[in-house]
């Protein structure tokens, strides 16, 4: 039992003080003998939810596992996250999928939500077990390989719409190069098509160039079910960063200035509805490697909020109804989850932010067992104090 006390929360789109009372993991309207946390000056929130979250585990363990990646969430205030399905064993049947359940029922801070494979060891030649998969998962992905045989995600796209589950899109043309826009809106043109003839749920991962926003809010006003995300790289940085330093190389890759305009311009108009971070942790040894062999990925579990907020909420760019639609409201609506709120009998999955203070951002404070992030020693205000799952403190306190 808790009380939140002398925080701010988000009403109506302004910030009003109000106390969180926290009883047997639900918000309550009053609780005796609750335990008081001083929240002066922390904007108080419901969980954040992010949509696009490589864990490593099980098969890479070295680089992630479940306890290391929820804990990451945690500090940064998320408190239900996707899991990718690129893990040894593939999800792609029911048995690779316990294996994974098996292993977040025992070690996840955070509520994880694993997304299963659409095709086989997501090797793009022969579909998933998505009759038997489908009631235990919301979505399906081969994150992090673009699809090439479009009969094939026809064919997909047909067997995930019959139990009303989305797929979730790494989209690739491998026909040029990741810095060519092509790699990305040529695939993003493809898989609409496919789209428009089955009508499924489809929601693209980490879109990044203008062309690619163009084809998608198309879709949308035909009235398809498309969604897409952005994430904070995309949004905030730009190729001219890079200079060989391996903490700047993802896939997609950072892009010009005119597509980080493009990706900002797409998220402030509604195109993309969801700001994702794209977590991906490797060694410090894969990423001390010459650029061209480092592997793509950066992790961002811990900057997402400080980031949004304090370039785009603190700087009037956008609301606070922005924030909840963004970090809460949008992700959990896409995949289906129940929506949260600080009302009394809502979960009690909340999260604490010193939106008052700076903070420099350092490699020795990062739980993630990655290190792999452009934005250590970027100082920014927002980060997270407490985190609550179903009302037990998972981050902050003594």
């Amino acid at each position: 039992m808790y009380i939140l006390k002398d925080g701010y929360v988000i009403e109506k789109n302004q910030l009003v003080k109000r106390d969180i009372y926290i009883c047997d993991g639900k918000i309550v309207d009053y609780c005796a003998n609750a335990k008081p946390i001083d929240c002066h000056n922390l904007l108080i929130t419901p969980g954040i939810c992010d949509l696009h979250v490589h864990l490593r585990e099980p098969g890479q363990t070295e680089k992630e596992t479940i306890l290391t990646g929820t804990k990451s969430a945690a500090e940064g205030g998320v408190t239900a996250i996707f899991a990718m399905p690129n893990v040894i064993p593939y999800p792609d049947s029911l048995f690779g999928l316990k294996v994974e359940e098996d292993l977040i029922s025992r070690d996840a801070k955070v509520k994880v939500y694993p997304y299963a494979c659409l095709t086989k060891g997501e090797k793009g030649k022969e579909l998933s077990d998505i009759a038997d998969l489908a009631s235990h998962v919301l979505g399906f992905s081969d994150d992090g390989r673009g699809m090439t045989d479009f009969g094939l995600l026809e064919k997909g796209q047909r067997e995930v719409k019959k139990y009303n589950k989305i797929i979730c899109s790494h989209a690739e043309d491998y026909n040029y190069v990741a810095t060519d826009n092509r790699s990305e809106y040529e695939a993003v043109r493809q898989e609409l098509a496919c789209v428009a003839k089955t009508k499924v749920k489809y929601h693209f991962c980490h879109m990044s160039t203008k062309e690619s926003f163009q084809l998608i809010k198309a879709a949308q006003d035909q009235g398809l079910a498309v969604t897409c995300e952005v994430t904070p790289h995309h949004l905030f940085l730009n190729e001219t960063m890079i200079n060989n330093d391996s903490n700047f190389k993802m896939n997609p890759p950072l892009r010009s200035e005119e597509d980080r305009k493009a990706t900002l311009a797409a998220l402030l108009t509604g195109v993309a509805t969801v700001i994702a971070t794209d977590h991906a942790p490797h060694t410090p040894a894969e990423k001390a490697r010459p650029y061209d062999k480092a592997p793509n990925g950066i992790i961002g579990l811990e900057t997402l909020v400080p980031l949004v907020y304090t370039k785009l909420i603190k700087t009037g760019l956008a609301s606070w109804q922005n924030f909840l639609d963004w970090l809460v409201n949008n992700p959990r609506q896409i995949m289906g989850l129940a929506p949260v709120d600080l009302n009394p009998g809502s979960i009690a999955d909340i999260a604490c932010f010193n939106i008052a203070e700076a903070h420099k951002y350092t490699e020795a404070e990062i739980l993630s067992k990655g290190k792999n992030s452009p934005f250590i020693g970027c100082e920014l205000y927002g980060f997270c104090k407490y985190t609550f799952v179903d009302g037990k403190l998972v981050y902050g306190g003594e």
